[in-house]
């Protein structure tokens, strides 16, 4: 029985990082659309008022979600890993034609005018399942190179899957996403750094080597044999040279660039956006924050961030619990790659993916996913108590 009241046993912290974070999400989004004469998300109140009202219910699904202690998230977490592959499957099926023609990826359901993104709600579902996998290897077997192997093997089995159907909807960087979740999980999985370093070495090999094949036109024949398609090519092209091509398949970058650089040390404010750039409601809203709140703007939102991943990590060193470490590291790679990728590909440091900014982005599948993912973290100290590996039940039990 837990001695304190529920309430001393939310983290506040993490709760009111997310609604600043929301918060200048909601001003963006308007400025973003009040601007954008292309937009397909309606008048700037209504895009506002469909964000509010994805909030309120990704709020109650962190109500809820916290509610589960670790032994339950355990004892769900295969079901909802079937459940999220189902959906990926689903979905190559019966995904809408309209987003798929305009976005290239066939990855979205839609009934009216709702839609939905399945690969949503596959991440939190990955991130249980995956945590649950390596607790449980962990738990069998010593750490030797041999088992080592076979944890990664373990782990690429449960992986391979949804990059597959990933692929197969052809969503690339939502395919990176869970790279990186699945990098960051064996990071602290316990496995070796002489299994660990070489892989790393040769994965930034071969992303080096494909950057430098693109430059090359055989180089770009043998990407095309191994799947790399033509708008994946002009992303890279883009980001090579952006200026190349401002008018075609530059535009977007090049406005984005040009958009933060205009606003300078303190944003040209609420009445001052004039640059265009497309999508600048989910994929480029970094690019409002920069041209209307400037570079202090931009660093606000940098350190809103750091200091949301600097409370899930003291979240897992105090409630010291190896499952609940694998899932909070997902989350934090999710939620840092996402960050580091959206504001990386707005100011031209990476390619453009397609890559929301949490929390800020226009989104409601893409929001909820990330307040289901917060709340997973938020109930490791809503049930604080300290939790051990036991076969003798499935793997976990309460001390």
């Amino acid at each position: 029985m837990h001695s304190e009241k529920s309430g001393d046993r939310v983290d506040y912290g993490i709760i009111l990082s997310v609604m600043l974070l929301a918060l200048i999400g909601m001003v963006a989004i308007y400025l973003a659309v009040q601007h954008d004469t292309s937009s397909t998300v309606g008048t700037p109140g209504h895009a506002m008022l469909m964000q509010a009202v994805w909030y309120v219910i990704g709020g109650i699904g962190i109500f809820f979600v916290m509610r589960f202690d670790g032994e339950q998230l355990w004892r769900i977490a295969p079901a909802l890993y079937s459940l999220g592959l189902v959906l990926l499957f689903v979905v190559l099926f019966a995904y809408d034609r309209t987003v798929a023609y305009k976005t290239g990826a066939k990855s979205w359901f839609s009934l009216g005018s709702f839609t939905f993104q399945p690969s949503e709600v596959m991440k939190p579902a990955y991130i249980l399942m995956l945590g649950r996998v390596v607790t449980n290897h962990n738990a069998e077997y010593p750490h030797t190179t041999g088992n080592d192997w076979r944890l990664i093997g373990t782990m690429l089995l449960w992986t391979a899957p949804v990059i597959l159907l990933l692929q197969a909807q052809n969503d690339f960087g939502t395919s990176l996403v869970f790279l990186a979740i699945f990098a960051g999980v064996l990071l602290v999985s316990g496995v070796t750094w002489k299994i660990i370093a070489p892989i790393a070495v040769a994965a930034a090999g071969i992303g080096t080597t494909a950057i430098m094949l693109v430059t090359q036109t055989w180089g770009r024949h043998l990407l095309e044999h191994i799947g790399f398609k033509a708008y994946q090519f002009s992303r890279i092209d883009a980001w090579l040279n952006p200026s190349a091509s401002t008018s075609d398949t530059s535009f977007q970058l090049w406005q984005s660039m040009k958009a933060i650089g205009s606003g300078q040390l303190s944003g040209r404010g609420f009445g001052g956006i004039k640059v265009t750039v497309p999508v600048r409601e989910s994929d480029m809203i970094f690019s409002v924050i920069g041209e209307a709140f400037g570079f202090i703007g931009c660093a606000v939102v940098i350190l809103l961030y750091f200091l949301l991943i600097y409370q899930m990590i003291r979240v897992v060193f105090d409630t010291k619990n190896e499952f609940y470490a694998y899932v909070a590291t997902g989350v934090i790679m999710m939620i840092l790659f996402h960050v580091f990728e959206n504001i990386g590909m707005n100011i031209g440091l990476l390619p453009l993916t397609g890559i929301p900014l949490p929390f800020i982005s226009q989104g409601g599948s893409f929001l909820l996913a990330n307040m289901l993912s917060v709340g997973m973290v938020l109930s490791m100290r809503y049930h604080y108590t300290t939790y051990m590996f036991s076969r003798e039940d499935e793997g976990f039990a309460s001390r």
